[in-house]
């Protein structure tokens, strides 16, 4: 069944061919509201703030700050709070920021629209006839279009609302946006063989552009009843959900590991008051002790220094690269990738056609057709009125000028049905009177127009067939010569030609074309390939299209299976995660993509336990943007595929910034893995020691006071890390955390300082007076405060491992370094200045730093074996599929 008639659509909004006034426009203005999609609401930093409060680490960090206070230990609450505000204001202070820089990319670019509105009564000139009120087009925002409003259509403009097209002159539409495909769209007026059920060739929607001609238009749907809009609000609910309904790659880290020490935390107390009122006949005075040990098992600066690296990331790819990182997580999940999903158009090409090949009708190579095409493009471009270029014009006339010495008599301009464009001219050497038709076009139509037995149409037909079949466009150019019409109407000079006189022709041969490769695109992928991240092309072309991309990129070759399509993917049931990640997994291109396949895909690798991202650029990519862990578009992608992403590229180099912000993203996560297996390790070993001490000793093995001060001096040194460089061999790779490997690797460490720890209990037998060593209280404790901080420097620069190499003075990195000499003199020094007495400690005895110099030693050469065997294990540097342990 037929659509509405044009006539009808124009009645049903009230309005006709002359436009509308101003007086009506601003009426349906007030009632339809300004012609904006529905933009994310900005969040205030102040709501930024209190949702930091969400992070696992910062929560546990608050709740124990709680119970401190409930406890009465002032100074861990007040500690703890101070932690917990720092953290929530800078992660606010870095996502607001990128809201604004969002914010100003909307701003850049004002979209207007020509608009044609006839003058309201009182308006027009008193001479002027009342039904010959002339419509005055005019520049208008595209933000004051109503339904109704008649707009007008030229090259390069984009399309500001929803509407239907009233007049066209070869008018194409890109509207690649919107559905991937590359090829532009012919758009004509409605006729009545017109069925909506089956095409939208008289449709043109918001977000789309003109490629070639003009027309007009009558707005049908504006703001958010556009295709656009509602198209931007499906994508939200497709599978993988609202990204703040699931956790991305460094979410389900953290929270692994932070439910786990929750459980350690909250277990600890009771434990501790059990044993010591079974052991010690203590009762709840040990509470705050118990308290203290709990927090003592906490990474209080976690979330500090979590943020401060996410944060200076961000700050630097801004500053240096002009990456945008909307969500700081999305750094680390960037490092932590190893499969890249890309959408071909726009990302990979640059949405333009090249000339590929000019060939005769054998499919030899053979420069006529190529030349024929240019004197047919230059003078239907010279001689129609008004010009009417296309892409595949311009790219042929960015070749060498083979049109020079002809003469255009006439152009008919490419017509949409007939699809093809003739041109005629005189060419050097003819006979006078003798004009030769040059056509170009659609390779049925033209065939058609041929002279040819049906032999020699059906294997040319099957040679254009073949170069299609590549990834090609094709275009077939023929010729015909024609002695000039005497008696048809137009001047002597300039005669008359129709359509009805394009027969008969003669096929030069073929002129094919390629997606323009974007030049960045081949090195930065082979860049990220170089540095373990797969790269997967999603895309709703041919196979042989998108084969073809990556042979013009100079990429590797890929096996024939490796090419898969939409009905590959539709072959597996929805319900078959597992089946769809085995095939996701082998193939290197997905061909005949709708955005749900690409959001499939992308949903299958993610549950394989890939950590994987998205790059796209349209509003069909807005499905698989929310279904990655890391979703990235870049700068001139539609506004609603950069509002979704998590990282926006820059306007130049897009793809090379990848790679930089590949690597800040695996430097920042190589610093939070190491600083989560040094603090970890170390705090688990001194809770094991000093719960062990508190059953063996007659009092307290460290005061609350010392656990704080100690706690705050080990995590202030610790923020050292965010400044940290790691070695390049470390970000050949990718770095994540798998929760369960990073906590045994966490708990060897742990139990070989608690080994440390409790051997200096026999130091201090050794070197303490009395009979056990262990009478002095406030010698206990300077001797055992000392010796953690002296274990956990060598802890910082030991357990490091090869991640940071060395400065070209052959030193470890310098602000790790200061920092962990820092903390041993703070260890060394603490007790013997006037803060000991007040903490309860005294001056340890000369024997006691001599005995120490023989435990230290053979501490740091077991952390070092134990390293390495992690090294082997995890591989070298601590990343890789498991990333740093």
């Amino acid at each position: 069944m037929s659509g509405p008639t044009t006539l009808q659509v124009l009645r049903s909004l009230e309005t006709g061919p002359r436009g509308l006034t101003e007086e009506e426009a601003d009426a349906r203005l007030a009632r339809h509201g300004p012609n904006v999609p529905p933009v994310p609401r900005t969040v205030s930093w102040r709501r930024r703030f209190v949702r930091g409060l969400r992070d696992p680490f910062t929560a546990v960090l608050f709740c124990l700050g709680i119970v401190s206070a409930g406890t009465a230990a002032w100074g861990t609450t007040c500690v703890i709070t101070v932690l917990v505000a720092v953290s929530c204001a800078l992660r606010a202070t870095g996502e607001h920021r990128a809201d604004r820089a969002m914010a100003a990319l909307r701003d850049l670019v004002p979209t207007t629209a020509t608009v044609v509105r006839r003058p309201a009564p009182d308006e027009r000139e008193p001479s002027a006839p009342r039904e010959r009120a002339v419509p005055a087009p005019r520049e208008l925002p595209a933000e004051e279009l109503v339904p109704g409003d008649i707009i007008r259509l030229a090259p390069g403009d984009v399309i500001p609302a929803d509407g239907q097209v009233l007049t066209a002159t070869g008018l194409s539409v890109d509207e690649a946006p919107l559905t991937g495909e590359s090829s532009p769209t012919t758009k004509e007026p409605w006729t009545p063989t017109t069925d909506p059920g089956e095409g939208t060739e008289h449709l043109c929607f918001q977000g789309s552009s003109v490629t070639a001609g003009g027309g007009t238009a009558v707005v049908t749907a504006t703001g958010r009843h556009t295709r656009f809009a509602s198209t931007t609000h499906e994508a939200s609910g497709v599978p993988g959900g609202e990204r703040a309904a699931r956790a991305r790659a460094f979410d389900r880290s953290v929270h692994g590991i932070s439910w786990t020490l929750v459980r350690f935390m909250l277990l600890t107390p009771p434990l501790v008051l059990v044993a010591n009122a079974a052991l010690r006949d203590r009762g709840l005075e040990t509470l705050p002790f118990a308290v203290a040990v709990a927090v003592g098992l906490t990474p209080e600066m976690l979330p500090v220094v979590v943020t401060m690296c996410l944060a200076r990331g961000a700050a630097h790819l801004a500053r240096a690269h002009g990456v945008i990182v909307r969500r700081l997580p999305a750094l680390h999940d960037l490092g932590a990738m190893d499969v890249l999903c890309v959408d071909k158009t726009g990302t990979l090409t640059q949405g333009r056609p090249v000339v590929d090949r000019s060939l005769d009708t054998a499919g030899r190579d053979a420069p006529e057709a190529l030349d024929w095409a240019a004197v047919n493009a230059w003078w239907t471009l010279r001689l129609a009125d008004p010009p009417a270029p296309d892409a595949l014009d311009e790219a042929i006339l960015t070749t060498p000028e083979h049109y020079e010495g002809y003469e255009g008599i006439a152009a008919l301009p490419f017509d949409p049905v007939r699809r093809l464009a003739t041109a005629v001219v005189t060419r050097p050497g003819a006979g006078l009177g003798v004009h030769t038709l040059v056509v170009k076009g659609a390779v049925e139509n033209v065939l058609e127009l041929c002279a040819l037995p049906a032999e020699e149409r059906t294997r040319l037909q099957a040679l254009a067939s073949h170069h299609a079949a590549k990834g090609l466009r094709v275009l077939a150019v023929a010729t015909a010569d024609r002695d000039r019409p005497a008696r048809r109407r137009g001047t002597a000079s300039h005669p008359t030609w129709s359509p009805s006189d394009i027969h008969g022709l003669t096929l030069v041969g073929f002129v094919t074309f390629r997606d323009a490769p974007d030049p960045a695109a081949g090195p930065a992928l082979r860049a990220l390939a170089d540095r373990g991240v797969t790269v997967k092309i999603l895309t709703g072309d041919h196979p042989g299209t998108a084969a073809r991309v990556r042979r013009d990129l100079a990429l590797p070759p890929i096996a024939p299976d490796a090419v898969r399509t939409a009905e590959d993917i539709d072959a597996v049931p929805p319900t078959d995660v597992a089946a769809l990640a085995r095939l996701a997994h082998r193939t290197t291109v997905f061909a005949d993509c709708t955005p749900a396949h690409k959001a499939r895909v992308v949903a299958a690798l993610r549950a394989h336990g890939h950590t994987t991202g998205f790059l796209g650029d349209g509003v069909n990519d807005l499905p698989a943007l929310h279904a990655a862990d890391v979703g990235l578009a870049p700068h001139d992608a539609v506004p609603a595929a950069r509002e979704a992403a998590d990282v926006v590229l820059p306007r130049a180099g897009g793809l090379a910034a990848i790679d930089h912000a590949v690597t800040a993203g695996r430097s920042s996560g190589v610093n939070i893995a190491t600083y989560l297996r040094i603090t970890l390790s170390s705090n688990l070993g001194n809770v094991i020691a000093m719960l062990t001490a508190a059953l063996l000793l007659p009092f307290l093995p460290m005061l609350p006071a010392q656990v704080l001060v100690q706690n705050l001096c080990f995590d202030a040194a610790q923020l050292a890390f965010a400044h940290e460089r790691p070695a390049p061999a470390a970000l050949s790779r990718p770095t994540t955390l798998r929760p369960r490997a990073f906590l045994r690797l966490v708990t060897g460490f742990g139990v070989l300082n608690a080994v440390a720890d409790l051997a200096t209990f026999a130091v201090l037998a050794l070197a303490a007076p009395g009979p056990t060593g262990t009478e002095d209280e406030s010698l206990f404790h300077a001797g055992w405060f000392t010796e953690n901080l002296l274990t956990q420097s060598l802890a910082m620069l030991l357990m490091r491992g090869a991640a940071y190499g060395t400065t070209a003075a052959g030193r470890r990195a310098t602000p790790v370094t200061r920092a962990a000499l820092a903390l041993a003199t703070a260890g060394i020094l603490i007790p013997l200045s006037p803060l000991g007495p007040p903490l309860g400690m005294t001056p340890l005895p000369p024997t006691y730093y001599a005995l120490l110099t023989l435990v230290l030693p053979l501490y740091g050469a077991t952390v070092v074996q134990l390293r390495n065997k992690a090294s082997v294990a995890h591989g070298s540097g601590g990343s890789g599929r498991g990333g740093p342990q």
